[in-house]
């Protein structure tokens, strides 16, 4: 009886030993676990009554930014757009959404050749303004919206870079611009602390340009088909993705998944929280009949 005691014990010490190993060593290997993000399901009022009234100011004249779509494209500045060949596809849709400095010129058998909308963040306002034949032009009526700190784009701001952007305004009397209101910017703060459960400030995250672009778009759009973005899981997988650049204008650039990874992990200094913000318009995406192509999910 005792040996067959000890056996038993044996084999369960085993088990048991492996058992830990196991879980040890999946806690430590990335490709087997998702990143952890602590995402709020909670009801929240419908983004699309959600823009608070003059969220966006005219930068010249007195222009209102009213503009409805059936159906849109948003055309991410991933890599993972070319080789798509869906430019064709991109500009047959009522609407095309871009962001900051991404070009079409060069590109249109994947991304297509038409702008609607085009979003940009402060930082981007030089890159787009050197070529406004580019970014300006493509369109007859384009729409143009800039977001940042109002410290630095607001006109009370009296900054070189709110200056720059009233300047063009006024050169193209075609061009459409706005920038986000102050109050309007707190509350896409406020926003993504009720769908994270993160304060931004104090999770030392910045939101990105696609944060502003999906939320403008899903109050903007009917329907929107986002081209190019990957799904929250895809930089976590086993086996590794293949490298891309980040964005497809770059080739020289920084590889994708590495930048979304070291954005997510980082906790110093403020970074970009691309992972956790894929997981939010995941769930937005069965709300506000939004679908994802190349890659599809």
């Amino acid at each position: 009886m005792g040996g067959q005691r000890m056996a038993i014990f044996g084999a369960v010490f085993l088990v048991m030993t492996l058992l830990i190993l196991y879980g040890s060593n999946s806690s430590n290997d990335y490709h087997n676990t998702p990143l952890r993000t602590s995402l709020h399901f909670r009801t929240l009022p419908s983004l699309k009554k959600w823009e608070v009234k003059d969220g966006f100011l005219p930068v010249y004249g007195n222009k209102t930014m009213n503009l409805h779509c059936n159906q849109c494209a948003l055309v991410t500045s991933s890599s993972h757009i070319l080789g798509s060949n869906m430019g064709a596809k991109i500009d047959q849709s009522e609407c095309v959404i871009r962001m900051n400095d991404a070009p079409t010129a060069g590109y249109e058998k994947d991304a297509g050749n038409r702008t609607t909308v085009r979003v940009v963040a402060h930082s981007s306002v030089y890159r787009v303004i050197r070529r406004p034949q580019e970014f300006l032009n493509k369109t007859p009526d384009p729409v143009i919206i800039f977001w940042g700190p109002p410290s630095k784009i607001s006109k009370d701001s009296k900054g070189t870079l709110f200056r720059l952007i009233q300047r063009v305004s006024m050169t193209f009397i075609n061009l459409s611009t706005f920038t986000i209101a102050p109050k309007w910017m707190r509350q896409f703060d406020d926003l993504f602390h009720k769908e994270t459960g993160r304060d931004r400030a104090r999770s030392h995250s910045w939101l990105s340009t696609g944060w502003f672009t999906m939320v403008i778009a899903i109050e903007m759009c009917d329907s929107i088909h986002v081209y190019g973005m990957v799904p929250p899981y895809y930089c976590g997988k086993r086996s590794q993705p293949r490298k891309l650049p980040y964005h497809y204008y770059e080739p020289k650039g920084p590889d994708e998944c590495a930048t979304f990874i070291q954005n997510e992990r980082g906790q110093r200094g403020n970074h970009h929280r691309f992972i956790t913000e894929k997981q939010v318009f995941a769930r937005w995406a069965k709300l506000y009949n939004i679908t994802f192509s190349n890659p599809q999910w």
